[in-house]
């Protein structure tokens, strides 16, 4: 391993170190000054461009904070759901892992695993509001969270107020078209508008399994209720041939009671639960 290389790990440790404090309740990063910025002067989505994989931040392998994470080669039909947080004022003009100064009015954001640069559709599932965002940087270094967001791109969201939104997100290739999902690209002037809900009110949910037998999803709804989750309940999905029958939860009504009911099922020797949102 080459010197540059060793150095390269040590930043990329300590920049971990350091963005493991963001999305968290106890550690909340600030905002700019009042009236500095408003969502009208926001500048538009990321627009997917061919760039070489960066040789800084890409591992293949890293550690931080004592668990060990691996890099992916090729990103492309990646999809996620879970917890995306933001971080803004705090890192601002610091190196994110790319070796790139940070800056919290561009579209970016930081992922623990997905190949640098990736560009990613981020959408909130409480809104269905949409943002394609440029992924330069690693973290959040915080359990169950799967994207650090730009302030720009977190307001967009319309999720700075509470810090953290239940999304989903989806790599985008070069070329891509944009698909049947709301998503604004810039047009160069520097602006944007607000993108709007296309609904009032969504409900979400945690399916936390599919079973080809009604038995076996009673099995685990009962085990679900014996642990004093009471939402629980069994869908049967006849849009499936055979017929599936999916135990979920919910509805869930924002990210602390996402963050509670993912701790309880881990105690069940659940670690797959999987946000549907209708």
């Amino acid at each position: 391993m080459t010197l540059r290389r060793i150095a390269g790990h040590i930043y990329l440790l300590i920049v971990g170190i350091l963005l493991a404090s963001c999305g968290s309740k106890e550690v909340r990063d600030s905002a700019p000054d009042s009236g500095s910025v408003s969502i009208r002067n926001l500048p538009g989505d990321a627009v997917p461009r061919p760039e070489p994989r960066s040789r800084y931040g890409n591992g293949p392998v890293y550690e931080v904070l004592g668990k060990r994470y691996v890099v992916m080669d090729n990103g492309s039909g990646f999809k996620q759901r879970g917890v995306a947080s933001w971080y803004g004022k705090k890192f601002h003009n610091k190196m994110t892992s790319m070796q790139e100064p940070y800056d919290m009015y561009a579209m970016t954001a930081a992922h623990k695993t997905l190949p640098l640069p990736s560009y990613v559709r981020v959408r909130n599932l409480s809104n269905d509001k949409s943002v394609v965002v440029r992924v330069n940087d690693r973290g959040p270094f915080v359990d169950n969270r799967i994207i650090d967001l730009s302030y720009s791109a977190a307001l967009r969201l319309d999720m700075v107020r509470d810090g953290t939104s239940l999304v989903e997100i989806e790599v985008v290739g070069y070329g891509e078209p944009p698909g049947d999902r709301p998503v604004r690209r810039s047009t160069g002037s520097g602006s944007a508008s607000p993108i709007p809900a296309t609904s009032s009110a969504h409900r979400i949910y945690v399916q936390v399994g599919a079973f080809g037998s009604r038995e076996n999803a009673q099995r685990r709804l009962g085990a679900l209720k014996s642990a004093g989750i009471s939402k629980a309940f069994v869908v049967k999905d006849t849009s499936s041939n055979p017929s599936l029958y999916r135990v979920r939860i919910g509805p869930i009504k924002g990210v602390v009671q996402y963050d509670i009911l993912v701790e309880k099922l881990e105690k069940l020797h659940i670690s797959d639960p999987y946000l549907i949102n209708e």
